[in-house]
């Protein structure tokens, strides 16, 4: 398998895609999707685009939709549901389907939708996610992180050497790093591992909840390492389920 990480959507080549793909926005969009996952929604369905959002969520029964949106770490008017994991009860969320759209991880799920096996993870499913890689042995593998407005993301890149060390741990004679920014991924790992909230917090997105409010139950929930079994997965384009 030869593994390679990029930072932002923007950073991921053009041509043809990978046979697997992993995105990750620990803060919080893959949180949230795992979250929502595990505790029973139909599906998410994910929009880098607003408008697109409304009118596909406008077909279905306003009874089995909610509508999860976020811009700039602020929930959009309107909308059911901001961007916390914490927020996405079995109460709320069991047997709907979510439309959601954020700042930066549904635009990196756009980017590379076109992959034959399309995940997303968060440090929650970080062992469920790389043992469903592990199984399906794909030849390439991409991890893109979704950072803040294009920019690099500490917490991100935290979660992408997360990753690739449990397939080192696991795998090692199927992994082949292919970038440094791969590498550099794991020395992020290896500074933060034993402290993950701590990464959270002193990364400037971390910074930039802090804020914005009170944002503490986020931060604990996104800082767990392998609480969830759920692997989020598309089935058709935008459209993640738990597989």
């Amino acid at each position: 398998m030869q593994l390679s990480y990029f930072h932002v959507a923007a950073d991921v080549p053009s041509g043809d895609p990978p046979e697997s793909a992993v995105v990750i926005d620990v803060l919080r969009a893959t949180t949230t999707i795992a979250c929502a996952l595990d505790h029973g929604a139909e599906a998410v369905q994910t929009f880098a685009d607003l408008d697109d959002l409304k009118i596909c969520a406008s077909k279905w029964p306003v009874s089995s939709r909610l509508l999860l949106g976020e811009r700039g770490g602020r929930m959009l008017e309107g909308f059911d549901l901001g961007n916390s994991p914490v927020a996405v009860d079995a109460e709320k969320v069991c047997g709907k389907r979510l439309f959601m759209s954020t700042t930066n991880g549904t635009r990196s799920l756009h980017r590379v939708s076109t992959a034959s096996n399309l995940y997303t993870a968060s440090l929650l499913n970080r062992r469920a996610v790389a043992e469903a890689i592990i199984k399906g042995k794909p030849r390439d593998l991409w991890i893109v992180g979704s950072g803040w407005e294009g920019d690099y993301s500490l917490e991100d890149s935290f979660a992408a050497g997360a990753l690739t060390a449990y397939l080192l741990e696991n795998s090692k004679e199927m992994v082949h790093l292919m970038n440094d920014e791969l590498i550099s991924a794991l020395a992020v790992w290896e500074q933060w591992k034993t402290n993950p909230e701590a990464c959270l917090r002193t990364a400037s997105h971390g910074k930039r909840l802090v804020k914005l409010g009170d944002h503490d139950a986020d931060f604990s929930c996104c800082a767990q390492l392998d609480k969830l079994a759920v692997v989020p997965k598309q089935v058709e384009p935008g459209v993640l389920m738990a597989s």
